[in-house]
């Protein structure tokens, strides 16, 4: 399939004509060659400055060889197993963390997704323990699933169910469910921003406090932004805002390419609840340093 990509170009740009001159005809084979859009993108609109009378022929071949890819790339989908789709990566290290509770720990978390012609699923399980002297120092597990129906190229909707334990914020169980629409803001082989927005329901059992049922407002942002082959940032939050608890979530992360599938995460999350439970703050912040490995 790879060889097939790359042979798009030839078999596009390759016909002779003699309208394109030929130092652009060779810059345009060149970046077709890559598969990087913005590469052809840049040739496409300085051909139309050095050389107006060929422009449209240039950027006729450059659509053609993006519907070719396009279609390239649909069918490999559709040809595709189940497993052939699921890419992910597991996060294991150590972290550090202030307010409710300032300790040293450990660290794992698991990140599936499987992205489809229509579907998208995105699995997340994570899990932080501390035992210090025989006594349980911090304990938080999370689990979350997220399907989404991408009706355009751009806008989705999504389901969004989530359960969380975390008895040193004050509660035992939390579960969370949420369907609304989402919308990819930013799409490019460098920058992506995915938008969420919709009702939520959430169930919270408190430690020494009523449980609650409450109707909240839910949205989020996933952004990506790879400032170079090896070296990424990326950017999550979420909120559930409602009229007895609102919560607010960051994550901010730097990940390097070490090896292969190997790479070093640095990430900082901030966890904020508006109205704790007695003796509890407020907000919580955990620094994390992982080894990460791709699949």
């Amino acid at each position: 399939m790879r060889a097939l990509l790359l042979a798009l170009p030839l078999l596009l740009a390759n016909t002779d004509d003699p309208t394109i001159p030929a130092s652009i005809k060779a810059m345009l084979d060149a970046a077709m060659s890559t598969g990087n859009e913005a590469d052809v993108s840049v040739i496409v609109k300085y051909a139309r400055v050095a050389d107006p009378a060929s422009a449209p022929l240039v950027a006729r071949i450059a659509s053609d060889w993006r519907s070719k890819r396009r279609e390239v790339a649909q069918q490999a989908l559709r040809e595709a197993t189940f497993l052939d789709l699921v890419k992910g990566h597991i996060e294991l290290g150590g972290y550090v963390t202030t307010g409710n509770s300032q300790n040293i720990g450990v660290t794992a978390v698991a990140e599936v997704k499987r992205e489809g012609i229509e579907w998208r699923h995105k699995v997340r399980a994570q899990a932080d323990y501390q035992e210090s002297l025989g006594l349980t120092t911090r304990e938080r597990y999370l689990f979350a699933y997220e399907p989404n129906w991408k009706f355009d190229s751009r806008a989705y909707l999504y389901g969004a169910a989530q359960y969380e334990s975390d008895r040193f914020s004050g509660f035992s169980d939390r579960i969370s469910l949420s369907s609304g629409a989402g919308y990819s803001a930013i799409k490019s082989s460098a920058i992506r921003l995915d938008l969420e927005l919709g009702p939520a329901y959430r169930y919270t059992r408190f430690i020494g406090a009523p449980t609650e049922n409450n109707i909240a407002a839910r949205g989020s942002l996933d952004l990506g932004w790879k400032l170079s082959r090896g070296m990424t940032i990326t950017q999550t939050a979420s909120a559930y805002l409602e009229k007895d608890n609102s919560t607010v979530s960051t994550k901010s992360a730097l990940l390097a390419r070490l090896i292969g599938p190997l790479s070093a995460q640095f990430s900082y999350t901030v966890q904020y609840e508006s109205a704790p439970p007695l003796g509890r703050l407020s907000t919580d912040t955990t620094s994390r340093a992982a080894l990460v490995v791709d699949f």
